[in-house]
């Protein structure tokens, strides 16, 4: 039997995280999930260049979403569908850290668990995957993730030093 991507990067924490959590990261096969997001994306006028090159989808409220969870040899392709609006990403495991390839950036990240709760922090990100960027740059770049009553629920923020926010996105998903 393989070990899903999620428990092996948190090993015993894995356990101890709230059951729709665990649920949505055991990915053993290609599982749909679906519910709804709000997404407020950033003003600057960098935050479309930022946008495009990872693929973030537009400000929307209680916008009807879909998430696509499949493995993929070693690690997990999610497709992300927000009203529409489709973000990528590819996952994997790096030493005890989450490797998230997003278009033309890759995120490193630890992950924690907490009162059942599963924490994301950003511990490194490079551009094209070779130029390490300063990681004190994405301190702010973090995601919580929880449950609420039945529901598996979210929120996703990402700001920097000089620009503040890029996106942050909350909501909630049941399994389909």
């Amino acid at each position: 039997m393989t070990t899903t991507l999620f428990r092996r990067v948190l090993r015993e924490q894995f356990d101890r995280l709230a059951p729709q959590v665990r649920a949505l990261h055991t990915v053993e096969r290609e599982t749909v999930w679906r519910g709804e997001a709000t997404i407020t994306r950033g003003t600057h006028w960098l935050v479309p260049f930022f946008a495009l090159t990872t693929q973030l989808p537009p400000s929307a409220t209680n916008v009807p979403t879909q998430v696509t969870l499949a493995p993929d040899g070693d690690g997990e392709t999610w497709r992300r569908d927000f009203g529409g609006a489709r973000m990528a990403s590819r996952y994997r495991a790096w030493n005890d850290r989450l490797v998230e390839k997003l278009g033309l950036v890759e995120f490193y990240f630890s992950l924690g668990e907490h009162d059942g709760e599963l924490l994301w922090a950003t511990t490194g990100v490079r551009l094209l995957g070779v130029i390490p960027l300063p990681p004190t740059w994405f301190a702010r770049v973090r995601c919580r993730e929880r449950q609420n009553g039945e529901r598996f629920e979210s929120l996703v923020e990402a700001a920097l030093p000089w620009i503040g926010r890029i996106i942050r996105y909350e909501g909630w998903l049941e399994q389909a």
